[in-house]
Parts: structure tokens; C-alpha cells; sequence
């Protein structure tokens, strides 16, 4: 169940938002700061376009063109202007503003979409349904007749093709008994399902699939009095640096060992590193132009009525209203070493308000090894590795993302994901799995507690990385690990040989996740060859991956149609920046790349962008309940050729 909430927000008066504007935009790609922000509201106010029915699902920075940006230099003028995503009247529009001439300069209907929902229509629904007779009745048949700790979630309903779904914007809406610290999400109220018409304010249908008994109070909780007490840590382990942080900051620009890059915070996408470069002795190289979260997609695995429909696209569907991420917890979430920044967002009616400690920025040394070698008696030659991590934690609903982006001394870049949080279960008649028909359990999830079940998932990140290594044009250089049979009468019968070829369009470059035909996967530069004849690269290094298993016609996966390949590679276009699209509420699919990649446009010698999809099945086991542990998946950036020798051995031999 998604629920959306205000915690953690800081609503911004004129006059705290004129102290935190303080300092200007330095750089094209800075945030829009709380005065920029309060300019967008009265540009927009001023410009006749909306009045006080209009509602804003996103306002962000509208990033000067990417030419502009490599081409500007520090003290130089450069555009600032904001994109506006709203609806009025039911229709959708966008809008641009001009921030430094405090004026719009365009406004359009966008046809056949729906932006996300805004807090507000979340809120309104909510308070609504408790009225709704047939609800009542429902719930009366399960014996609540007390709603006071009665919470009912809406969320986007996706799309199935009902004649219901066209022309209306709509959420479905389930209820749970929000006692105990799980928030409710250990006590759903099963198979009671309403369909909340937005614009109408009005319920559609009520769907009663049958009464289930609520799961009883204690088993998904995980307070003090739950967990019980807590295990002593024998040795207390502390993290300081004495001489302060081992990084440099100029406004939103980090300088870190031989490091140099950019980073904002958006919220749809959360963290945005750009111009990303590393220092290889004079010359400063560039790596990535630009790297983010592009999208989230979790489909849950139940046919039910209350569950088919929930199957999610975090980002774009819940993203921009509320913001992908929420506050940090000084000294737990990141160590007490780290630096805390804030970010800004404006709620459904264009007010700035902000996000404390949105993302921190910390140095992490933890016994890891950067290089070794032993050579002998007294003639060991080791160096400490430390990494960079820039954090951020999104809490969407029920779970809870941790993402990295970690710069490594070698000239790595590592970026991760990390779930936890409350995985989403459903009420069952029976107890356990021993008491269900032949001991079998439930088809379509886990027991994790007494009537409880966990419902089975995917979980897959799609992440738009526009690499620039040496300042392009780049190619994608696939290399296929390919089986060789040696001739009769060699002792060796068998090897591999590595075959390179340059993808020359999209459709070249789409690679699904498999170990059984093992690849390299490089973004190289013909024209920037090293002393050794190789041209310069980056190799995108997957981890462990996993592939869609929806079928191609099920409309979840024409949403998600990302997942269709693991690996996408496209030429870089300032307005392709979402893999499922603009606007994934209540699409129909085929967005995104699925439909820019169908033009099958060449992808040699120019700018092109990849698009990495981290992607993971998720049998959620007992030990997932009520809390999940952390369970990571990851890739890296790393150089191939791209220096002479090993970056790192420079290190201190002694930290």
C-alpha cells in the first residue's frame, strides 16, 4: 500500500525561504533554491493561466540544454528556468518559467496523461470512503464498527484496459487497523478494495472479495516493548575524523581525492550526480555527464482483486508529489562522520517547503583492501582503500531504498541498492502454511506470521547514466566471452576467446541478463587512445541481475516495458530522461524507451546515453518479518584502459 504523509516537511514562509535563498544559483544545474521556487508561484499566479482549483504534481528544474552547460564557464551567465507539471479543469498541462525574468514563457495541454497524485487528492479519499455506505456495511461484516484506527491508503491503480479506467483518474484504496508500530501494514483488512473517481470525489465501486479476519496485533510490530531488549554491543566501534570531512564542497560541486563532480536532489529521481571527472596527474578527464535513479518498478505477484492492480512505478507515480526521500537519521543512517544536506520541494499548490537532511555525503574506511601483494618474509605491499558514499534513503509506502553512489580511489564508480523496510502482506484464513490445504501454503506468497502472508515481488531500478568518457563521441563496445575447441593434439582441449563488435543502433545494444553468455559491456572512445593503442573506456560492470517473468502482453509489463532488457544504450536527448515515460500514472504502455528505441537510431561515434536496469525476485522468507534486513544489489563504472596503470597505487602505505 502506498501512503503518502507530511513528516519530516518544513512548509517555507517568504521570509525563511528568503533567508535559505541567500546565496544565488552558482552553477546551471543547482536546485532551484526556495526563492527561485517562490518566483515560480508568483510567475504563475501573474500569468492569468491557473487560479485556485489548479493543482501542481511537480515543480523542478528545467536544465539548460547539455550544450550549454559543457560550454559554460564559472562567473558566466546562464538560463535558470523551472518546468511546471499541473492539472486544472481535469486536464493536464506544462509550463515553463522564465526564473530570472520572473515570467512564463510557455503553457500546454498535455493530452492523454495523468500526472502523479498530489498529497492532497491522497487526503481526500481517505477521509471520504468511511462515509461511503457500502463500505461501511463491509466493514460491519467483519465486525469493525470502530473506524478511529481505521487507515485506508490509496494508490495509483496502473492500467488493464476497463472501460472503467478510461477518461477518469483514479486511485484503489485498501484499509488496514493502524495499531502498533507497524503502522497498520501487519494488520491489513483483506479482500475490501474501493475505487475512488479523483476529479468526482466520489466512490465508484465498492469490492468486497470476501471476509478474511485481520491478523491479530503484536506479531508485526518491531517497538521496544515487540523486539524486547535489546543485545549489547560488547565493544563499541566509532567512526571520527578529527581533522574534519576529507572532501571539499563549492556550493553543490564536491572535490574528493582526484574526484571532481556536481550533485543535486530531485524529487522524483532523488540524487543527480553530473559532470562527473577524475584527475589523471595535469588533466582532469571526464567520465559521466550526468547519473540518476530514472525508475522503480514493483509488480506484486497475486491475482486477487485486492492485489492484480498493485504493481508499481515508484517513481513516476509517487515520486514528484511528495518527494522520493525522506529525512536521514543522524549517526544510524549515515555515520557520525557524515554531512547532512537538505533539500527543497513545493506541495500540490506550488509552496516551497523543505526536506531536512535529504542526503549525506561521507568518507568510509572499514578495513577494505584497495591492493596487496606478498612477496616474501617481511615484503608485503597493501594499501587501505577508502570510498566516498553519497546517500539517500526513499521511503515509498511500506519499503524503505537506500542508495549509494560511491567513488572509489581506483577510478570506480559503485552504485547501490539497498531494501528494507515492511515487506506488503495480506490476511489468510488459515494460521500457518501447516494449516492450508496439504501443508502447501499460499501459491502466490510466505507465512511470516500467524494469518499472515507476504506477498511474492520483483523489485527492479532503472538508472539513466550519461557517459562522456573523454568528452565523447563515445560507442558501445559489446566483447562476447565466446568458447573456442582447440585443434586434435593439443593437451588443452578448450579456452575462451573475447569478440568484440561496436553496437551500431539501439536495437544492437539491447542486452538481457543471463550468466550463460557471459559479456563486456564498454562505453570507449576511438578517439582518445592510451600508449598502448587501446581506446579509452569505461566498462558498465553488472551484479547480480534478474529478468522479467511477466508476460509481454500483461499490461504491468507493456508499463514497465524497461524491463524487457537489462542493458538499453540510445543517443542522448535532453527530454529522454524517464524509462517508462513522462507520465506512467494510469499509462497504457509503451513508453519510454521501449518507444524511443523503436526508431532504432544509430548509436555509433556520437552521445549516447546507457540506461542500466538492477533487477531482483523477492520469495520473501520469515526472517523478512516484520522488519526486512537490508539486502543490497549493485553495478559499477569502472575504468578499462582508460589510465595506463592502476589509479590507486599511490596510496598511503599507512592510513
Amino acid at each position: 500500500m502506498k501512503t503518502m504523509g507530511l513528516a519530516g516537511t518544513l512548509l517555507l514562509s517568504p521570509l525563511l525561504a528568503a533567508t535559505l535563498a541567500a546565496q544565488p544559483a552558482r552553477h546551471p544545474l543547482d536546485p532551484l533554491s526556495a526563492r527561485e521556487l517562490w518566483t515560480v508561484f508568483e510567475a504563475m499566479k501573474a500569468s492569468g493561466k491557473v487560479d485556485a482549483t489548479s493543482r501542481y504534481s511537480s515543480v523542478s528544474l528545467r536544465e539548460p540544454p547539455k550544450a550549454e552547460v559543457i560550454t559554460w564557464k564559472p562567473g558566466s551567465p546562464f538560463r535558470r528556468e523551472a518546468l511546471v507539471v499541473g492539472r486544472q479543469a481535469g486536464r493536464a498541462y506544462e509550463a515553463v518559467v522564465d526564473v530570472a525574468g520572473r515570467r512564463l514563457v510557455s503553457f500546454k495541454e498535455v493530452e492523454g496523461v495523468q500526472p502523479n497524485l498530489t498529497q492532497e487528492e491522497m487526503e481526500a479519499a481517505h477521509d471520504a470512503v468511511k462515509e461511503n455506505p457500502e463500505w461501511i456495511a463491509a466493514m460491519r461484516r467483519r465486525g469493525i464498527v470502530d473506524f478511529e484506527t481505521v487507515e485506508c491508503g490509496g494508490s495509483a491503480p496502473g492500467f488493464f484496459g476497463t472501460p472503467e479506467e478510461r477518461g477518469r483518474r483514479l486511485q484503489r484504496l485498501t484499509c488496514f487497523e493502524s495499531r502498533g508500530s507497524s503502522a497498520g501494514y501487519g494488520r491489513p483488512i483483506e479482500g475490501l478494495v474501493v475505487v475512488w473517481d479523483v476529479d468526482a470525489k466520489k466512490v465508484v465501486r465498492v469490492i468486497d472479495a470476501g471476509t478474511v479476519p485481520v491478523p491479530p496485533a503484536g506479531p508485526g510490530d518491531y517497538d521496544a516493548e515487540a523486539i524486547g531488549p535489546e543485545r549489547q554491543q560488547e565493544s563499541p566501534i566509532r567512526v571520527e575524523q578529527p581533522g574534519g570531512p576529507g572532501f571539499r564542497l563549492d556550493g553543490h560541486q564536491v572535490e574528493w581525492q582526484n574526484w571532481r563532480f556536481h550533485f543535486r536532489i530531485e524529487p522524483r529521481v532523488g540524487v543527480v550526480v553530473s559532470l562527473v571527472r577524475i584527475a589523471d596527474g595535469e588533466r582532469l578527464r571526464s567520465v559521466l555527464y550526468q547519473g540518476s535513479l530514472s525508475e522503480i518498478f514493483v509488480p506484486y505477484m497475486d491475482p486477487s482483486e485486492g492485489w492484480y492492480h498493485t504493481t508499481y512505478l515508484d517513481a513516476g507515480e509517487f515520486g514528484d508529489s511528495e518527494g522520493l526521500l525522506k529525512p536521514l537519521e543522524r549517526d544510524v543512517d549515515c555515520p557520525r562522520n557524515a554531512v547532512y544536506f537538505d533539500a527543497l520541494l513545493t506541495n500540490e499548490r506550488g509552496i516551497p517547503r523543505v526536506r531536512p537532511r535529504s542526503a549525506c555525503l561521507f568518507e568510509h574506511e572499514a578495513g577494505e583492501i584497495a591492493w596487496r601483494h606478498y612477496d616474501g618474509p617481511e615484503e608485503v605491499a597493501s594499501r587501505t582503500r577508502r570510498d566516498l558514499v553519497l546517500r539517500s534513503i526513499a521511503t515509498l509506502g511500506n519499503y524503505d531504498y537506500v542508495f549509494d553512489w560511491v567513488f572509489q580511489q581506483d577510478g570506480t564508480i559503485r552504485v547501490s541498492v539497498g531494501a528494507t523496510g515492511i515487506v506488503a502482506v495480506k490476511a489468510a484464513a488459515a494460521k500457518t502454511a501447516a494449516d492450508t490445504p496439504g501443508g502447501r501454503g499460499d501459491p502466490y506468497g510466505h507465512y511470516v506470521a500467524a494469518h499472515t502472508v507476504a506477498v511474492n515481488h520483483d523489485h527492479f531500478f532503472s538508472y539513466r547514466l550519461d557517459l562522456d568518457v573523454d568528452g565523447g563521441p563515445n560507442s558501445f563496445l559489446m566483447e562476447d566471452l565466446v568458447p573456442r575447441r582447440l585443434p586434435e593434439g593439443s593437451l588443452r582441449k578448450s579456452l575462451w576467446v573475447v569478440e568484440p563488435h561496436i553496437a551500431r543502433t539501439e536495437s544492437d545494444a539491447m542486452v538481457d541478463a543471463s550468466g550463460h553468455s557471459p559479456q563486456l559491456l564498454r562505453v570507449i572512445n576511438e578517439g582518445a587512445r592510451g600508449a598502448l593503442g587501446y581506446p579509452a573506456s569505461y566498462e558498465l560492470r553488472p551484479g547480480h541481475n534478474a529478468a522479467a517473468l511477466l508476460a509481454a502482453d500483461d499490461f504491468p509489463q507493456r508499463r514497465a516495458g524497461f524491463t524487457d532488457h537489462m542493458v538499453w544504450v540510445t543517443p542522448q536527448r535532453d527530454d529522454e530522461r524517464y524509462a517508462a515515460g513522462n507520465y506512467p500514472t494510469q499509462s497504457q504502455g509503451g513508453d519510454g524507451l521501449p518507444r524511443w528505441t523503436s526508431a532504432n537510431r544509430s548509436i555509433v561515434n556520437t552521445d549516447i546515453v546507457v540506461w542500466y536496469t538492477i533487477g531482483f525476485h523477492h520469495p520473501v522468507r520469515a526472517e523478512d518479518w516484520p522488519v526486512m534486513p537490508v539486502v543490497s544489489h549493485e553495478f559499477e563504472l569502472r575504468p578499462f584502459d582508460f589510465f595506463p596503470r592502476n589509479p590507486a597505487l599511490d596510496l598511503p602505505s599507512r592510513p
